[in-house]
């Protein structure tokens, strides 16, 4: 089977469910409205300039997660992909996976999210599997630390090789859509990668290329 491997954020959905989950967690106060979105709009900045330290971000991102049980979590997911993710989702990515599914092809998303935000969303848009950052759990709780290569950067490339040995799979054929220039290691080992509403560098770097630019936005 032909891989077929998708970015979520701003690529699948018409937004960021990192930074989303963090205005989420602000409207609900259940965090410091005026600090946590100071910190939460400095990760999100540094994400798009290519700056950001994902360590010390997941921490920041995870570490609320540590106050509840995994019943109240999975209430507040619910009630995010309600307000916050249904609305980001697009008629041309669904067209898009679609078009994969007739085609026979495997449909994975590979993102630098963690797992708890992102697991939910990638269930919704019905793909085979999904690669994302994976926090830590002990008895049954988020400790605020993460386990493992984050799914960032040239990290989403070790992910997806480890992923592609013990699953069998392989690159050949492959295609990555993302928009970011954080994707770009990736892009650059798939047979086809594809360029979808790309920030201004992937853009640069698409159109040196001679890679495809797409936009999945209505």
């Amino acid at each position: 089977m032909t891989l077929a491997i998708f970015d979520l954020d701003n690529t699948l959905i018409a937004g960021d469910s990192d930074h989303s989950w963090g205005e989420f967690l602000v409207s609900k106060q259940l965090v410091d409205a005026v600090e946590y979105r100071r910190q939460n709009d400095l990760f999100y900045q540094a994400y798009k300039d290519g700056s950001l330290d994902i360590h010390a971000y997941q921490r920041f991102a995870l570490s609320p997660l540590a106050r509840f049980t995994a019943t109240e979590l999975a209430e507040l997911h619910q009630e995010f992909m309600t307000i916050c993710i249904e609305p980001l989702m697009l008629v041309k990515a669904q067209t898009l996976l679609q078009h994969h599914r007739d085609n026979g092809d495997y449909l994975l998303i590979i993102t630098a999210t963690n797992s708890f935000i992102t697991h939910p969303i990638a269930k919704h848009l019905g793909v085979d599997d999904i690669l994302a950052t994976d926090p830590q759990v002990i008895d049954g709780r988020y400790t605020g630390e993460i386990i493992g290569t984050p799914c960032f950067q040239g990290g989403k490339v070790t992910r997806l090789n480890e992923w592609l040995a013990s699953e069998g799979h392989s690159l050949d054929g492959s295609y990555f859509y993302s928009d970011s220039y954080n994707d770009l290691p990736l892009l650059e080992q798939v047979t086809h990668p594809v360029a979808v509403d790309p920030d201004e560098r992937l853009r640069q770097t698409a159109e040196t290329r001679n890679w495809p630019i797409i936009s999945l936005r209505d």
